[in-house]
């Protein structure tokens, strides 16, 4: 990749989307090699790459590789755990949750999966062991989470939340805005969905599905196809199931998006792992949200401890138009993401420290004389009634007490 080719030097923006590493974009186009040559021995190469890539993602979530398959996307991965996940019960569904891992349970919800129950979160966008444990009854199958919010940043407390469930409810995790970005108590989710598109900077195409043999007996392939068959040309069906995570495949994976991610995942092991790239990102996002405090800023769920954030803080410029402050940050060569009132900001490891002097001179115009401004807190929120219908709309907004910020569910796209 060339240098006129790099990202913006003020590309704060990888929670949205990561651009394709070095790594990855070499691997990506080796790949479309062997696929555009197509030699005797090149569709077995293919397969090996999306072999390596699952052995790569094992040995970041101390998982075996049988308990890995490849998914298209996150999405994709969420849908496909959804049908897998059938019988009686109920599902734990935060509100504020993305909207990837609200709709795959709205939709199997009546078609043979479990309840949808959507609990609000005590402190902010995120719940709690001791809100959870409040919520915990008998009919409970699952809980399903995001490994770290996509507006806030907090990081989820998996080991904890895993010990209130117990061994017999099932830790259902949507990593896909922490992995690469900071460590993750990996161990402690029973499922685990991530795409590469966003902290990795593996692109668009294959995505993680982790599947552990402790929880495999519970969930029937309800997605998967021939891919996912011993026998798939036998002739009868069904046929048995593949063992491990691979039973859930509906056709194969796109082997050079496979290649990509593997790439990306040993990119990210060769620089230390995630605890020392997500220090670095953790860094940067310091510096950034201090200068931005400097200007006047508050900043949403300021009192987060240091292992508490992940790669993303979003702030807010009292009494100027969110918009107008977008759009000078673009301007001036900073690319955010705009979620109604907030800035959300995401650098990475990669991201120059002339990012955060762009960010200043680009906020400078709107400083206030005071200095710092107050925290800006996700609190108590006022409870609402949970539809009698969930699928009938999208995830409801939230408000929050007089006293503390705001928070509503803004309409996003996928990538957002």
């Amino acid at each position: 990749m060339s240098a006129s080719r790099a990202p913006m030097p003020g590309y704060l923006d990888h929670a949205r989307v990561g651009p394709l590493s070095r790594p990855a974009a070499r691997a990506l186009a080796g790949a479309n090699g062997l696929a555009t040559r197509m030699a005797p021995a090149d569709l077995d190469r293919l397969f090996a790459l999306g072999d390596a890539a699952r052995a790569s993602a094992a040995r970041l979530l101390d998982a075996r590789p049988h308990e890995l398959a490849l998914s298209p996307s996150t999405s994709n991965g969420l849908f496909t755990v959804a049908a897998a996940l059938q019988g009686p019960g109920a599902v734990l569904v935060p509100r504020g949750e993305f909207p990837a891992n609200v709709y795959p349970w709205l939709r199997f919800e009546g078609r043979g999966g479990p309840d949808v129950r959507l609990v609000e979160p005590d402190e902010g966008r995120h719940i709690t062991p001791e809100s959870l444990r409040r919520r915990l009854t008998p009919d409970v199958v699952a809980l399903t989470v995001s490994a770290v919010d996509s507006l806030t940043g907090h990081v989820a407390p998996l080991a904890a939340l895993k010990e209130v469930l117990g061994p017999h409810r099932l830790l259902i995790v949507d990593a896909i805005q922490g992995l690469g970005a900071v460590p993750l108590e990996v161990e402690a989710a029973d499922v685990l969905v991530s795409g590469g598109q966003k902290w990795l900077r593996a692109g668009w195409g294959a995505a993680l599905l982790l599947i552990r043999d402790r929880c495999a007996a519970r969930l029937a392939p309800g997605l998967g196809g021939w891919a996912g068959v011993a026998e798939p040309f036998a002739e009868r069906h069904p046929a048995p199931p593949l063992p491990g995570a691979a039973a859930h495949l509906a056709t194969n994976p796109d082997f050079p998006a496979a290649a990509a991610l593997g790439a990306a995942l040993d990119d990210l092991a060769g620089q230390g792992g995630p605890a020392a790239v997500g220090a670095r990102i953790r860094t940067a996002l310091a510096e950034l949200l201090d200068r931005a405090e400097r200007a006047g800023a508050e900043v949403l769920l300021n009192g987060l401890g240091p292992a508490e954030r992940a790669g993303i803080g979003t702030f807010r410029l009292p009494g100027h138009d969110p918009a107008a402050v977008h759009q000078a940050l673009e301007a001036a060569g900073v690319v955010t993401t705009r979620r109604g009132e907030w800035i959300r900001l995401s650098p990475h490891a990669s991201t120059p420290a002339a990012a955060t002097d762009l960010f200043a001179e680009a906020l400078a115009p709107f400083a206030r004389p005071t200095g710092r401004a107050r925290t800006a807190t996700a609190g108590p929120a006022t409870p609402e009634p949970v539809p009698s219908d969930p699928a009938s709309g999208t995830p409801p907004t939230r408000t929050t007490s007089p006293s503390s910020t705001t928070l509503t569910q803004e309409p996003t796209c996928p990538t957002t």
